[in-house]
């Protein structure tokens, strides 16, 4: 009696609880980083092309995306903290699983497999929040939980560095196990269960194959046609097929008692405008660090440890831009934060087509800074103008929105400034690689080989080639990587600038407790 009187009271503090939700959010930051940087290392040992590294971020990306709303409408079900602890379990099982792999294939799927378990986790650490914090202080909590995931996220470049010059790729998934017990076990003692205990309560089978078909043709659709084609017969039936499924789950959510997703949480601009500006934000900040740290360690040559050290300006920036954050969102609403960081984000991103292949790092790191800065802004306001204003009972739900947005972004930007990115390598490859002194016969023969340039790798000089040559194709390929890095990133910083301009539509929230007090404004 006395062991469990002791429990009690540690479930009865809301910090305690927060230090658990950060442990788990800090697992699942350490692998999204790591992942990045050692993706070159599972390239060379696994032979991987740049269609599988991307997949090796897009599995996970897609299973996580299709199945966050999921994710957090089974802990309001079920019990938040049993599905958290579930997904804390299930991701660092599969993150060994990861590790033991011995092909690019047996990676992407447990890496898919890691989405499906980070799906079950990431929604409900938001709703375990709002269901111990009140009103006046869960800004506070939200700002350290953003500050958490920016910790990891610093971290991992330098961890993961260090881990894949030194020991292997491998060992930095092996890194999620000790965490994720560590996690688990603090769970279990300081988190209070707690669920949606209205009467009556049903699960909705038809909502779940809808959402989760429509979401995963979109994502695979968005994902595959950077291979396919854009105008491909195959890319119009994915694309036009989440479009019909996603279209019978509305239909199908306004006749249903107990929706997955109930449809009166788009009445309230605030939530859905918020959805939308943070799958805009994550559009940015994915696509950059995927194609940034292949600039960093493919053009410049630095190590896995040095790319990693010369990210901390974005990282260290969004772990101090999250508490900052908060606060702006407590004063003033998460408009002005939203706002604010989109048009930071927006400005970073214009500053970095201006790198060039030689250009030092003193060019690079102001805009990796305020792009550190916008991003922590953004995420941390849209939890609140999402989780914030959903009803109580449904915070799981509206933290599977809010995650699922953040996702679909990530994949979505990965995968579209990618294929953009290509793109203007092809065109530009052969023009490029002549102008920097290679011959024009063999320029046109490596004209199909976009594919390698588009990871920054300089490509390869024939045998019997003269070192002049060999110089000209590394410059050549330096160049038209550039030239299409340039074209991507302008894209993103364009994309941003209008999510920065729908900011001010975005009302003052409110913080309802329950269902009669949600209001549509």
């Amino acid at each position: 009696m006395a062991a469990a009187g002791r429990f009690e009271k540690l479930r009865s503090n809301p910090w305690l609880t927060l230090i658990s939700v950060a442990l788990g959010v800090v697992m699942v930051g350490l692998d999204g980083t790591v992942v990045s940087i050692a993706n070159p290392f599972i390239a060379r040992d696994l032979g991987a092309s740049l269609e599988s590294l991307q997949w090796v971020t897009n599995s996970y990306l897609l299973a996580l995306a299709v199945l966050l709303v999921v994710g957090g409408k089974l802990g309001d079900r079920f019990g938040r903290k049993k599905v958290f602890l579930t997904g804390i379990i299930g991701f660092a099982l599969t993150s060994l699983l990861v590790g033991l792999s011995g092909s690019i294939g047996e990676v992407i799927l447990w890496r898919a497999f890691q989405g499906v378990f980070g799906a079950l986790l990431m929604p409900n650490t938001l709703a375990l929040l709002r269901s111990v914090f009140p009103a006046e202080k869960l800004n506070s909590a939200i700002g350290i939980w953003g500050a958490s995931s920016a910790i990891s996220i610093a971290a991992g470049p330098i961890i993961g560095g260090l881990l894949v010059e030194n020991v292997s790729w491998e060992s930095v998934f092996y890194i999620n196990v000790p965490v994720g017990v560590i996690a688990l076990l603090v769970g279990i003692a300081v988190v209070r269960e707690s669920r949606d205990d209205r009467p009556g309560q049903r699960f909705d089978p038809l909502g779940l194959v809808l959402l989760s078909g429509g979401l995963f043709a979109l994502v695979f659709g968005v994902v595959k046609a950077q291979t396919w084609g854009w105008s491909s017969p195959l890319t119009f039936g994915f694309l036009g097929g989440s479009v019909a499924l996603l279209a019978l789950f509305v239909l199908a959510e306004s006749r249903v008692a107990q929706p997955l997703l109930p449809l009166s949480l788009f009445r309230n601009r605030t939530v859905t405008l918020g959805s939308v500006l943070v799958l805009v934000n994550f559009f940015a900040m994915f696509g950059v660090l995927f194609f940034v740290t292949l600039y960093l360690q493919n053009v410049h040559g630095y190590s896995a440890v040095g790319a990693g050290v010369r990210l901390l300006p974005l990282t260290t920036v969004f772990m101090v831009g999250s508490p900052i954050g908060a606060s702006l969102t407590t004063r003033y609403g998460p408009r002005v934060p939203i706002g604010l960081g989109l048009l930071v984000t927006s400005a970073a991103l214009f500053g970095l087509t201006q790198l060039d292949a030689n250009s030092s790092y003193l060019r690079l790191w102001p805009s990796l800074l305020a792009l550190g800065l916008g991003i922590a802004f953004v995420a941390v306001a849209s939890a609140e103008a999402i989780v914030g204003n959903a009803p109580l009972e449904l915070s799981g739900v509206a933290g599977g929105l809010q995650s699922t947005a953040m996702q679909l972004g990530g994949a979505i930007g990965t995968s579209v400034l990618g294929s953009i990115l290509t793109a203007r390598i092809s065109g530009v490859l052969v023009d490029k690689l002549v102008g920097a002194g290679a011959p024009e016969r063999l320029a046109t023969r490596l004209a199909d080989s976009a594919e390698t340039v588009s990871q920054g790798v300089a490509l390869t000089p024939p045998p019997g080639t003269s070192a002049g040559v060999g110089e000209a194709l590394a410059a050549g390929s330096h160049a038209a990587f550039m030239s299409g890095l340039h074209v991507a990133l302008l894209v993103g910083a364009i994309v941003t600038l209008i999510g920065a301009c729908a900011a001010p539509f975005i009302r003052a929230s409110g913080r309802p407790t329950d269902s009669g007090a949600f209001a549509a404004g």
